[in-house]
This record gives C-alpha cells, sequence and structure tokens, in this order.
C-alpha cells in the first residue's frame, strides 16, 4: 500500500466522520496530512487523532488540492457537489452518500462480494446502503449452494442511521421521558423513544419508502442479479447503534441444509455466527455495536416453504454499513495501485 496519504474527510463532525478517524488509527491507515471538511458552521472547530489536534474547515471545491484520498459521509447533495471537483483534483473518492449508487458506470461495492466491480481507471467507489451492505454481508456466501430466487426481508434500524443528530434526538426524548420534561423539538412526525415506525423517507407511487427501494435496487447491482426478487419493509427501531434484519432466502430448488448454510456462513469473511438456540442467544445490535462483523444467527428452515431458509443479521451501521466498508475499498483500491 502507498505510504503517507494526503487524506480529507467530508462530513468529519458527523457519526460516520468520527468513525473514519477512529479506524484511521486502528487499522494503521497510512495518513500523512489530514484534511477535516465539514459545513460552514463546523468551520474552526476541533478534532483529535493520534493526539493531534486539527481544525475542522468548510468544505469547498478549492479543498482537495494533493489530496490522495477523499472520503464523503456529508450527504448526496454535497457529495454531487463536491466530488466532481475532488475527481478533477486527482484524488481516489469512496463516497458513503446516495448520490452515485445508481449510476450504472460507478461501482458500488462491498469488498467481500464485489471488489472486482472496482476498474483500474475507477476514481470514484459508492458505499452501499447500510441496510444492503449487512442484509449481503449474510446472503452472498449462501449463493454457493444454491441459485436465490426470491429475498424477504425486515429492517430493525438504529438511530445511527440517521447520524448524529437523530441518535441525539432519540436520548434526549428517552431522557425526557424518563424524568417527566418536556420532550424536545423533533423533525419526525412521531415520536422517537419508546415508539418504531416506518422508516422516515419518502414515499414513492408504489407504496415503498426510499429506504427501501435503495435496498431493493442496489442489492440487485451488488449481487449482479437485476431481476432478483426483493421485498422489503424497513422500520427504524428505538436503538441507538446497529441496525438488526430479519430475512428469509428462497432458492430456486429446495433449500440447503442448516449444516450447509452454517458451514458456509462460519467460514464467510466478515461474519460471525451466533445461533444458540439453547441459551436463547442470538444477533442482537447491542452486541453489534462496535463489531466489524457482522452478526447472523436464528437459522432456520421456512416450515411453510421447503425452498426457504430463514435467520436475522445484526450490523453496526456505522463500521460495515458505512465507514469500515469505505475504509476496506480504499485499502483495496491502494493496495492494488501499489502492485499494479
Amino acid at each position: 500500500m502507498n505510504k503517507g496519504l494526503s487524506v480529507a474527510i467530508v462530513g468529519a463532525t458527523g457519526a460516520v466522520g468520527q468513525e473514519f478517524l477512529r479506524l484511521f488509527d486502528l487499522r494503521d491507515f497510512p495518513v500523512r496530512d489530514l484534511r477535516l471538511l465539514a459545513s460552514k458552521r463546523s468551520e474552526g472547530k476541533t478534532s483529535t487523532f493520534k493526539g493531534v489536534e486539527y481544525t475542522i474547515h468548510e468544505a469547498k471545491s478549492d479543498s482537495f488540492e494533493n489530496v490522495d484520498v477523499a472520503f464523503f459521509s456529508a450527504g448526496a447533495s454535497r457529495s454531487r457537489e463536491l466530488v466532481p471537483h475532488a475527481l478533477k483534483a486527482g484524488a481516489l473518492v469512496v463516497d458513503n452518500s446516495s448520490a452515485f449508487r445508481t449510476d450504472p458506470n460507478i461501482p458500488l461495492v462491498v469488498p467481500e462480494i464485489n471488489l472486482d466491480a472496482v476498474g483500474a481507471s475507477d476514481r470514484l467507489v459508492a458505499v452501499p446502503n447500510c441496510s444492503a451492505i449487512i442484509l449481503l454481508m449474510a446472503v452472498n456466501p449462501l449463493r454457493k449452494l444454491g441459485t436465490i430466487d426470491r429475498l424477504i426481508v425486515s429492517t430493525y434500524q438504529s438511530a445511527s442511521g440517521g447520524g448524529a443528530g437523530m441518535m441525539r434526538l432519540l436520548e434526549d426524548e428517552t431522557k425526557a421521558l424518563v424524568l417527566g420534561t418536556e420532550l424536545p423539538p423533533s423533525p419526525l412526525s412521531t415520536r422517537y423513544a419508546y415508539n418504531l415506525f416506518s422508516h422516515n423517507t419518502p414515499i414513492d407511487d408504489s407504496g415503498y419508502n426510499e429506504e427501501e427501494s435503495k435496498v431493493i435496487f442496489e442489492s440487485r447491482k451488488i449481487l449482479s442479479m437485476p431481476e432478483l426478487k426483493v421485498n422489503v419493509t424497513c422500520v427504524r427501531v428505538p436503538v441507538l447503534r446497529a441496525h438488526t434484519e430479519t430475512v428469509t432466502i428462497e432458492f430456486e430448488g429446495d433449500a440447503p441444509s442448516l449444516e450447509d448454510v452454517r458451514s458456509v456462513l462460519e467460514s464467510s469473511p466478515g461474519v460471525r455466527v451466533v445461533d444458540d438456540r439453547s441459551g436463547n442467544r442470538f444477533p442482537t445490535p447491542l452486541d453489534a455495536s462496535g463489531q466489524d462483523n457482522v452478526l447472523v444467527g436464528r437459522i432456520r428452515q421456512d416450515l411453510s416453504n421447503p425452498k426457504a431458509i430463514c435467520f436475522m443479521v445484526s450490523g453496526d451501521q456505522l463500521l460495515k454499513g458505512a465507514a469500515l466498508n469505505a475504509v476496506q475499498i480504499a485499502e483495496a483500491v491502494l493496495a492494488r495501485e501499489a502492485v499494479g
């Protein structure tokens, strides 16, 4: 891998931005020069990396001169505005927003699944939706056992998916309810604490919300299965961090044995099986929080369909669902460039 890189983080003050800093340290990402960029209101704030205090600056079109790698996690509109400038400056760009995911010319990548989608000339790589990443980390390995015909998915998505502001809202509302004080102002149409609700994204004419449509489209693109049947219901739950999903996989033929399913998942990078029936111990968002691996359990046959198996999965939305996936992409591309 290249040594001594100039690295920029756009969205440095957000929850994912802070995870980038932690991961750079833990994974010894070769940072020589660090540029922390955010909105104008964050200008002048500071953040610490490896004991050094860095000043946060407003992200502008001229912020990327001599930057080797730029990680974006500041929303789709900011990515659409600034990514072209980072690319023009010569940076490798890894974008966590939805801005470029649907573009057929831009790779949408989970490194354990489709790293080969990144061509030698690609300088922009999109990170998939967090729910799609967590889902496919468990689904993709099972393609070894048969052809998948349909996915039925329900998500239980934490506040971290809405960023640091959503996490604070859940904490503040919970505190207010416990203390019996007035609830804080909220952008949501319903109370968050002690509640759950349909994912807070716009609903189209089909009745599906934007999050559900993302999971459907992105799953097909990542797996290179444009005709894959996918049905998704996305729900926001009062959990601070890490998403959980329940999944039914229908195969074209009879479902594989549970022994084969467990064996394949146990040998899959980035996956950890948590499936203790006797102890009623299965994946939880609490256990998944702070973990690089996606947790998979409740593995069982669908008693209503001999072609299907069911399981649940939990994964840290801020890590494998966002920052970790992005860093893994950059590490892999840089390593390939060093060899090439």
